[in-house]
């Protein structure tokens, strides 16, 4: 059974070819009931972006081939640990969480029924684990990187324009009154034990100061019925 101190993390769609990908599906499999994984496209993305280039297709219909892709590495992780299980609603993920299990987030049913988020590149599996952390009232988004050791401090705007997470990813963190981290490729372990010591794992991400300057506003008001929902 979890305690409602869930923790989102996204795990980069890089981490399909990576040397890494065995430490962090042993150390997210026993983090089952406080957990839930949220798949990046990885080499399935790529595929659609390298298609709609030699093919030619709307963003629109790239943005749904996008959410198949985070499906299919979704797949491939529920398949490696008997700990994982896909889930495409905020019931299933609650259903995962109280069998002390590990939901994998299949975004496709509930992405496509939101119109608040754009059909475009400029929103990756960052953006929708920030929306999926409002969504479902997680306190915390951990996104896991390549890249690292990330030092403080760190931003949502920095991370923005250094192109470490995608441009429309502060205003969805805004949006989602969650907070965010950052963790490297190698700190599969110690993510392993702040996460069941409901502690922070890795680096924190400022976004506050930000939103009291006016610099950030919201994309669309926290609605108390985006906790809960079967969408």
């Amino acid at each position: 059974m979890h305690d409602g101190h869930i923790i989102v993390v996204k795990l980069g769609g890089s981490f399909a070819c990576s040397r890494h990908l065995t430490d962090w599906v042993g150390a997210l499999a026993r983090c089952g009931g406080r957990s839930i994984i949220v798949p990046g496209g990885g080499p399935f993305a790529d595929a659609v972006r390298q298609s709609q280039a030699r093919i030619g297709f709307s963003n629109v219909t790239a943005h749904y081939l996008a959410l198949l892709a985070m499906e299919q590495f979704g797949r491939v992780l529920a398949s490696l640990d008997p700990n994982f299980r896909v889930a495409d609603t905020a019931t299933a993920i609650r259903g995962a969480l109280s069998a002390g299990n590990v939901p994998i987030w299949l975004p496709v049913k509930m992405v496509l029924k939101c119109p608040e988020i754009p059909k475009s590149w400029e929103v990756t599996s960052d953006s929708l684990a920030a929306w999926l952390s409002g969504r479902i009232g997680a306190r915390q988004l951990v996104l896991v990187k390549h890249g690292g050791p990330f030092g403080n401090p760190l931003s949502a705007v920095d991370l923005a324009a250094l192109g470490i997470v995608d441009q429309a990813f502060p205003r969805f963190l805004a949006s989602s009154g969650a907070q965010a981290s950052i963790v490297a490729a190698e700190a599969a372990g110690a993510a392993q034990k702040a996460i069941t010591e409901r502690g922070t794992p890795g680096t924190p991400v400022d976004l506050h100061g930000l939103i009291v300057k006016g610099l950030l506003a919201p994309l669309w008001p926290k609605s108390k019925s985006h906790a809960g929902d079967g969408h």
